[in-house]
């Protein structure tokens, strides 16, 4: 427990915020106020749907605000302004935060970022570490300003990106370390331990939105790269491809070796195994594929989508 009161406002949307909105409550901070999305409906049914931190403050008997917007929402600017906090904590709330509210606390608003800042800046910080074949990933609290996860850096703590991670897998270990670490951050600010320290901006990269094209198998790329990149658009956009006019979903795949060298986007078939030709046209340039969906078909393993639809030797996907 900490010694002294200390006066929090949380903003959050997804799951991954909600372990540090859990952890901050056991830590003895005071929490008055929680921010998050407005509900929204959400699926095939479109019934309303709240959002996890929503979900995750209310079993918390937290008080929950949600505005549909902040840059110039006066009743919300009197609300945080009553409440004096100390610091505002985002994790993933989704929204841009204005001027008004990062000049409101006096240790500013602070921020849990899914990666090793400056690297992976952007919204989908996770998947773009898997995708681009990093080993080792992170989070970093930092102090947010004007820019996109330009702020100074707080603190940082590495984590080991495992080969059979995807950002389905990674996406909660990163949450349960990033928690303890904005606890620690806190802590570090208040008494003096922890020194903000500007980004090196050369260093950066973007971590940008996914979008669907994303999930598009270019067969020009290396097996390595197409494994990595279905790993990390888990579980959207995942990784898709063209067989006969329709959309073939991959869901699972791994780098592999044919007898012969096959062209990009080439198919063999070796006896049970789904092989298809990827980068240079070489023997080890392939990817097997696993388990596959075709449009309007279940999931299914190669060696039964080989049966079921009689591939051969020789056809090609993508088209």
């Amino acid at each position: 427990m900490i010694a002294t009161p200390f006066n929090l406002v949380f903003c959050g949307t997804p799951r991954f915020a909600v372990p540090t909105l859990e952890r901050l409550v056991e830590a003895g901070f005071f929490l008055p106020l929680v921010v998050t999305q407005p509900d929204r409906p959400r699926g095939r049914g479109m019934e309303i749907s709240v959002s996890p931190v929503k979900d995750g403050a209310v079993r918390l008997g937290l008080t929950v605000v949600q505005p549909a917007a902040i840059k110039n929402n006066v009743e919300f600017r009197d609300q945080l302004a009553a409440i004096r906090p100390d610091a505002i904590v985002v994790v993933g709330y989704g929204r841009i935060i204005p001027q008004w509210m990062i000049d409101l606390p006096r240790l500013g608003n602070l921020n849990l970022h899914a990666s090793l800042l400056p690297k992976y800046r952007g919204a989908a910080p996770i998947q773009w570490a898997i995708a681009s074949g990093e080993s080792v990933t992170g989070v970093t609290t930092m102090r947010i300003d004007a820019g996109l996860d330009t702020g100074d850096i707080l603190m940082q703590r590495e984590m080991p990106i495992a080969l059979e991670d995807t950002a389905e897998t990674l996406g909660p270990k990163l949450a349960s370390i990033g928690a303890d670490l904005m606890v620690e951050t806190l802590r570090g600010l208040e008494n003096g331990a922890v020194h903000p320290s500007p980004q090196d901006h050369s260093l950066a990269s973007l971590a940008p939105i996914l979008t669907k094209e994303d999930g598009r198998m270019d067969f020009a790329r290396s097996p390595r790269d197409l494994f990595n990149r279905l790993r990390g658009f888990q579980p959207w956009p995942g990784a898709f491809t063209i067989y006969k006019g329709k959309t073939l979903q991959v869901h699972r795949a791994q780098p592999a070796q044919a007898a012969v060298a096959l062209a990009p986007a080439e198919i063999a078939v070796q006896a049970s195994h789904l092989l298809v030709g990827c980068g240079a046209k070489s023997p080890d340039s392939v990817l097997e594929l696993l388990e596959v969906q075709l449009e309007g078909k279940r999931r299914m393993s190669a060696s039964e989508f080989i049966n079921g639809y009689r591939l051969k030797s020789g056809d090609h996907l993508g088209q």
